[in-house]
């Protein structure tokens, strides 16, 4: 296989919005969230220090930074959610990921406490996407960047997101030899 930048970048394709999902594509991507946590806690296990603070491609953040980065996205993935099961078609705050990951408490933070953070964050998350009715996923919420989203469309991209992330690490992890 080539290895490529786009490849390396999106080494589970880029995302695309679904607008609907199909009950057993729904039930799929909720099996993805709840079985990301322990996926992703073995993605990085055993990893030390130097092998933790190498990027995962050239131009690209750290396995440390993904790490962090996870739990962070998915933190407001998860108050998303919320919102638009709580608010008619609420505006959401994005954010700027970069500057997250850039943060200086990333470089020292160990990964362990985003780890645990995933565990419990992710328990809760999946609880709520396993309670709503159909009807709920069509509710909305405005992504100023991305537009109009439905809460199959975020239930999609989480899915997509932790299978990305987690692929990030283990593509790094097999072209190492790790």
């Amino acid at each position: 296989m080539t290895v490529t930048d786009e490849s390396l970048r999106y080494p589970v394709g880029r995302f695309t919005m679904p607008g609907t999902l199909a009950p057993n594509a729904r039930a799929a991507a909720i099996d993805v969230l709840t079985a990301f946590p322990a996926q992703f806690r073995a993605a990085v296990h055993g990893l030390d220090a130097a092998q933790l603070d190498t990027p995962y491609r050239d131009g690209g953040w750290t396995v440390r930074q993904v790490v962090h980065h996870v739990p962070e996205s998915h933190m407001n993935a998860y108050c998303r959610l919320k919102f638009a099961l709580t608010e008619e078609t609420p505006t959401i705050k994005p954010y700027d990921e970069g500057a997250w990951s850039s943060f200086p408490d990333q470089a020292a933070a160990p990964v362990e406490a985003s780890l645990q953070l995933l565990d419990g964050l992710h328990a809760r998350f999946t609880s709520v996407w396993c309670v709503l009715t159909p009807a709920q996923f069509a509710r909305t919420l405005l992504h100023p960047d991305n537009g109009p989203m439905t809460l199959d469309d975020l239930l999609a991209m989480y899915a997509w997101h932790s299978r990305h992330h987690a692929a990030h690490i283990t593509t790094l992890r097999q072209r190492k030899g790790w």
